[in-house]
């Protein structure tokens, strides 16, 4: 049977019986892009509610002064395990889910370059997180070095390091071949008319986040292949006893980690930028400057790492140069703030669920960046060290930012991807919900850590209680909101239970994707469509 294509060149719902893979062959052997897309969106939820339920344990320990549940050792593991599932497990898939879904609907593509490889770099994913979550199970327990994993600390591990660091080796040759296919797709594989300057910005702020990750995730597997040879074959490039100095492992993992903190940002961007025109009804404001400041935030990126390393004897030079590198990285990131709140200027907004979540990302990631920018005072930055002030500041721009946007893509692209509508009162419930809970959660870690209150600590005194227990409760509810979201949002639509999606929901949105119908095919544009002049449309 020959695929019955239409004029836009997407095949009809009734084609390619033959060539779609039914039963667990579909998922195991996918190639195609929005099947793998969806296992890599399974897949981070999963770690997300792993890494949710750590995160859990660790806000039950803390609940109350004194030692209740936990030992020391298990809630460093804990804190531990928490931060690397929640960044390699949760948020980096989550992104990457997108990118595989919407970057060849969104440029008019067939398919990602690299089908095979787009597989083998999902299911590398498996073996690795196995890895870490068994790790808790070897002897001595699972690794307790912090997600930093700083020397000498990892030295002293039990063999449950080795088995995290095989695993970020893993992690890290999935995310350098999801990359390299990304880049190759947004470069040769748009549609004529497509140009550079007409793409979303959503394949803007991957294009340069894949960079980032081909720069960046090599300078990782050097540190902890490194802590690797300190630990089994003599090596002391991080032990002082032989020389080493474990600053250096500082240095080498910042490099990585600070860009790193934006290849999780700089795709939330991209979808903030799609929903805001969308709803607000305007075209985005700025779109030059916008792809600009994601460069320049990339760019600035690999010059600051070392403002994490302001307490580890920096002279003033070192303090003075990092501090103002920091700083200027506010000014780009300001300039796509102010961008989405001149696009809402004067627009015909309404809030379904997907504003509220840009909106509430714009709020609490402006918030997030504020403290930021306190954090990168060296003078200050030396008293808040290790506090939870900086727990605080991270997790509201990393929940608040990567993850609200994440939310806010799956309301605003959910209908696209299942065929039908969400239901809005639920979706309502679960963005105010979460908002109020995580702000009663993160909230109150500032004024722990300005009180002087240490992360990583089992226990603590008495003065800190109060906002200990609201800071657990917000959590707890916020863990709760997420299930609700699964349960009540995602599942009803995974089953196709609500109201058949049109191609196009809403009115605003503008895009390749909406062109298609709900669900989008298993294959589309097999013909290379012929666009209007703004790249927006298809020309019948």
């Amino acid at each position: 049977m020959s695929a019955v294509l239409d004029h836009h060149g997407h095949a009809g719902h009734d084609d390619h019986a033959h060539d779609h893979p039914h039963g667990w062959r579909r998922w195991v052997f996918a190639t195609n892009h929005k099947d793998i897309g969806t296992l890599y969106l399974l897949f981070s939820f999963t770690m997300l509610m792993i890494g949710g339920v750590l995160a859990l344990m660790i806000r039950l320990e803390l609940f109350q002064p004194g030692l209740q549940f936990f030992n020391p050792e298990l809630f460093n593991q804990f804190t531990t395990m928490h931060g690397l599932i929640m960044v390699f497990g949760a948020i980096m898939p989550a992104f990457v889910g997108f990118a595989n879904w919407m970057i060849p609907l969104q440029i008019g593509a067939s398919d990602m370059a690299f089908a095979r490889m787009n597989n083998f770099s999902f299911w590398l994913m498996i073996p690795a997180a196995i890895m870490l979550v068994a790790s808790f199970f070897m002897p001595g327990g699972a690794p307790a070095a912090g997600w930093t994993l700083y020397a000498p600390l990892t030295l002293q591990m039990g063999p449950s390091m080795d088995a995290g660091i095989f695993a970020m080796h893993l992690l890290g040759a999935s995310s350098i071949m999801g990359s390299i296919n990304i880049i190759v797709t947004v470069l040769n594989m748009r549609a004529p008319g497509m140009t550079l300057m007409k793409m979303p910005l959503f394949c803007w702020t991957w294009l340069i986040t894949a960079y980032l990750l081909i720069a960046v995730m090599p300078v990782l597997a050097g540190a902890i292949t490194m802590t690797l040879t300190d630990r089994h074959f003599g090596t002391s490039f991080f032990s002082p006893a032989g020389g080493g100095d474990p600053i250096m492992y500082q240095h080498i993992f910042w490099f990585f980690g600070h860009p790193e903190v934006y290849i999780m940002i700089l795709p939330a961007f991209g979808i903030i930028s799609a929903i805001i025109p969308a709803f607000a009804r305007k075209r985005l404001f700025g779109y030059t400057s916008m792809v600009y400041a994601t460069a320049s935030i990339a760019i600035l990126s690999f010059i600051v790492w070392a403002h994490h390393m302001f307490t580890t004897g920096m002279p003033v030079t070192g303090q003075l140069f990092f501090m103002y590198a920091t700083m200027l990285i506010a000014v780009p990131t300001g300039v796509k703030i102010f961008n989405w709140v001149a696009t809402m200027w004067r627009g015909s907004m309404t809030f379904e669920t997907p504003m509220l979540f840009a909106v509430g990302f714009i709020f609490v990631f402006t918030m997030g960046g504020f403290t930021g920018l306190i954090l990168s005072t060296a003078p200050v930055d030396i008293q808040l060290q290790d506090t939870y002030y900086v727990v605080a500041h991270f997790h509201y721009v990393l929940v608040a930012g990567s993850l609200y946007a994440l939310f806010a893509g799956v309301y605003y692209w959910g209908p696209k991807w299942t065929g039908v509508m969400y239901s809005e009162t639920r979706g309502k419930i679960h963005f105010w919900l979460s908002l109020i809970f995580f702000n009663i959660t993160f909230f109150p870690m500032h004024f722990l850590g300005l009180a002087g209150m240490p992360r990583r600590y089992a226990d603590y005194p008495m003065q800190f209680a109060d906002f200990n227990m609201i800071a657990s409760l917000g959590a707890l509810g916020f863990g709760l909101m997420q299930v609700y979201f699964f349960l009540f949002v995602v599942v009803p639509m995974m089953r196709g239970k609500g109201e058949p999606a049109p191609a196009k929901p809403w009115d605003g949105a503008e895009g390749l994707e909406w062109e298609v119908p709900s669900p989008a095919p298993f294959h589309t544009f097999e013909n290379p469509p012929k666009l209007d002049a703004t790249a927006t449309r298809i020309l019948a």
